[in-house]
C-alpha cells in the first residue's frame, strides 16, 4: 500500500462495486426467462459458470503472481476466502428452496454483525459505538425492504431450515469479507488477490451442477451471453471493486455498502422490466442510507 487513495475514490469504486454486483439480479432473471428453469440446480450452475468465466477472464494476471514474492498467510486467507464465498452461493441458493426470496435475502445480508463480531473473536479489533449503531439503523433498513418482500410470498416450505441455511450463508460471506481484508493487509494486492479467490471458488463449485443433475451445456445460446456479462460486471468489475475498497476501509463499511444490493436491482428491475419498487423499499432504503452515513463518517 504505498499511497492512499482519496476519500471520493474509495466511495466511487465501491459504488461501482454494488451496482456491479446488483446487475447479477437481473442477467439471473433474464436466463430463467429464457430457459424457464428457476431450479437450485440452475441458480448454481448460474453460479458456478459466472465464477469460472471470471477466473477465464483474469487468466493472465497468473503470471504476475509466480514474479511476486507473498507471505504464505495471505496465500491462505485468499484460499479461505474462495472457499467461502463458494459456499456463501450454495447454502444461499439452497436457501431460497425453503423460504423466501425476501426472508432469505435479508437474513443474508445482516453480515455486518457478523463481521464485527468474528473481527473482535478472531482479530480483537472492536467496533466504535457509532458502527454499532449505524449496523443497527441499517439492519432495520434492511429489514423493512425484506418485510416488503414477504407480504405477497405466503408458502409452505420448511422455514426453519431455510432460515438456517440463508444464516450460514451471512456467516461464510462475513468471513469471505475478512479474509479478504487481512489477504491484503499482508501485502496480496487486489488483482492477485481476486485471481486467487475467484479461481479457488470456481473449483469448489464446478462438480455441483452435475450433482444437482443440471450440467453446462444444452442451452440457448443467449444464456451464456448473459454469463459472460455476468462475470464481467457482477464478478470481474464489482466483486473486485468490493475487495480493493477492503484496502483501505473496514470490512463492516463494505459489508453495510453491500445491504444496498436489494435497491440498486429493484432500480434495475425498474429499467429493464417495470417493476416498481414499493414505499417500504424506499423507506427501508433512506434508513438503511442513514445508517451506512453514521458507520461510514465515523470510522477510522
Amino acid at each position: 500500500m504505498s499511497y492512499a487513495p482519496s476519500y471520493w475514490k474509495i466511495a466511487a469504486l465501491l459504488f461501482i462495486g454494488v451496482v456491479g454486483i446488483s446487475t447479477a439480479a437481473i442477467f439471473v432473471r433474464l436466463s430463467t426467462a429464457t430457459t424457464g428453469l428457476d431450479s437450485i440446480g440452475f441458480s448454481v450452475f448460474l453460479a458456478a459458470s459466472r465464477l469460472t468465466i471470471s477466473s477465464l477472464i483474469m487468466i493472465p494476471l497468473w503470471k504476475g503472481i509466480s514474479k511476486v514474492e507473498i507471505q504464505r498467510g495471505a496465500i491462505t486467507y485468499s484460499l479461505v476466502a474462495g472457499i467461502c464465498l463458494a459456499c456463501h452461493y450454495v447454502t444461499w441458493f439452497l436457501s431460497l428452496s425453503y423460504t423466501t426470496i425476501a426472508a432469505s435475502t435479508t437474513i443474508v445480508t445482516s453480515n455486518p454483525i457478523w463481521v464485527c463480531l468474528f473481527s473482535w473473536i478472531l482479530f480483537k479489533e472492536k467496533s466504535s459505538r457509532f458502527t454499532i449503531l449505524g449496523v443497527a439503523f441499517a439492519l432495520l433498513g434492511g429489514l423493512l425492504i425484506g418485510y416488503d418482500g414477504t407480504l405477497s410470498e405466503v408458502q409452505e416450505k420448511n422455514q426453519l431450515l431455510g432460515y438456517f441455511l440463508a444464516l450460514i450463508s451471512s456467516w461464510v460471506y462475513s468471513i469471505y469479507f475478512l479474509a479478504g481484508y487481512e489477504a491484503q493487509r499482508q501485502g496480496l494486492s487486489t488483482a492477485h488477490y481476486a485471481v486467487i479467490v475467484y479461481g479457488a471458488s470456481a473449483l469448489v463449485l464446478l462438480p455441483f451442477p452435475y450433482f444437482l443433475k443440471t450440467g453446462y451445456i444444452g442451452y440457448p445460446l443467449i444464456v451464456y451471453f448473459y454469463l459472460l456479462l455476468m462475470a464481467i460486471l457482477s464478478q470481474v468489475i464489482g466483486q473486485t471493486c468490493l475487495n480493493w475498497s477492503l484496502r483501505w476501509i473496514s470490512p463492516v463499511i463494505v459489508t453495510l455498502a453491500v445491504m444496498f444490493e436489494p435497491i440498486f436491482s429493484a432500480i434495475l428491475a425498474y429499467l429493464f422490466f417495470r417493476e416498481v419498487p414499493s414505499l417500504l423499499v424506499f423507506i427501508g432504503g433512506t434508513i438503511l442510507l442513514f445508517g451506512v452515513a453514521i458507520a461510514a463518517i465515523n470510522s477510522k
